[in-house]
């Protein structure tokens, strides 16, 4: 029997997120994104557990200027929330949803902006279509393996590999997403930003996907989705052309410094900022000069 899902209602955030929702079928499941404005396209990919509501201040910033479209990883944000049995959340199931909508939508001279998961689901996209890829900006993310053989943090191990304690904890006690709100961004979020990111995951059935994204991390050879992490590693090399903007909040107990440095040392001509004063949620500790930043990137490189 399947479990119950809440639908998750936007008009309780709707003030800071005033976006149309709009769908891609997806083998029957809704496949959600915002797409705003016109002109050059930025796609912002998201992480876990956050959803299209983290770039919710980037959006509004762009869209004067530019299409701004940022889709919700199936089981995240607006997007259905199927069971384990109607999607297998892997990291090859996340990426063909992924190019099924930059194919869907027929995007050209793309800028991807990626965060968490977001930058290796995109970046597997962008190594398979350079040639799609005008600019690239990375936030506190990965496209590799662990550089310089680190281990994932403790928490993050026990929840992948500990399935009997992990899935009660954040399956019926939303530990994972709940406990983001306060240990990802450096400052305190206020209240009703903290109700928007958590909207989405409101009760067991919509919180599947928060757990599988652990689950479903690759690091060893015989994992699912070894192969296409594989591939990224080995291919980001044919990115480093791409005029490059790396954004890193320095206090990020998973993407800490070591994984900023190995995104300098693969693009060596990137535009790099780093920040004292933000945590994994640098776009909820430091909006304002993340979009002065993202724009005049934009601007600097619009050829």
């Amino acid at each position: 029997m399947k479990k119950l899902s809440l639908p998750v209602d936007p008009e309780d955030f709707q003030h800071l997120y005033p976006f149309q929702s709009h769908f891609l079928n997806r083998n029957g499941l809704r496949y959600h994104f915002v797409d705003q404005g016109e002109g050059d396209p930025v796609v912002m990919v998201h992480g876990n557990p956050t959803w299209s509501f983290f770039f919710r201040r980037l959006i509004s910033a762009l869209t004067p200027d530019y299409r701004a479209i940022a889709p919700d990883h199936m089981g995240c944000g607006l997007s259905d929330k199927p069971d384990k049995g109607d999607y297998d959340f892997r990291l090859k199931s996340r990426l063909d949803d992924f190019s099924a909508l930059m194919d869907h939508l027929a995007l050209d001279r793309v800028t991807l902006l990626v965060h968490d998961w977001g930058g290796m689901i995109a970046m597997a996209w962008a190594v398979a279509n350079p040639h799609r890829v005008a600019r690239l900006v990375i936030t506190n993310t990965a496209g590799f393996f662990p550089p310089a053989g680190k281990r994932i943090p403790l928490r993050l191990w026990t929840i992948r590999n500990l399935s009997a304690l992990a899935t009660p904890a954040i399956l019926y006690g939303n530990l994972f997403a709940r406990g983001a709100v306060f240990m990802a961004p450096r400052k305190r979020l206020p209240a009703e930003v903290r109700k928007g990111l958590l909207a989405p995951y409101n009760c067991p059935q919509n919180r599947i996907a928060t757990l599988r994204f652990v689950q479903d991390i690759p690091l060893e050879p015989d994992d699912p989705g070894f192969d296409i992490v594989n591939q990224v590693d080995r291919g980001l090399a044919a990115l480093a052309r791409i005029p490059t903007l790396i954004l890193w909040g320095r206090h990020d107990f998973v993407f800490d410094v070591d994984y900023y440095n190995e995104w300098c040392r693969r693009f060596p001509k990137a535009e790099k900022h780093l920040f004292d004063d933000a945590g994994h949620y640098l776009l909820e500790d430091v909006p304002e000069r993340i979009i002065v930043l993202v724009k005049s990137f934009l601007v600097r490189h619009s050829e």
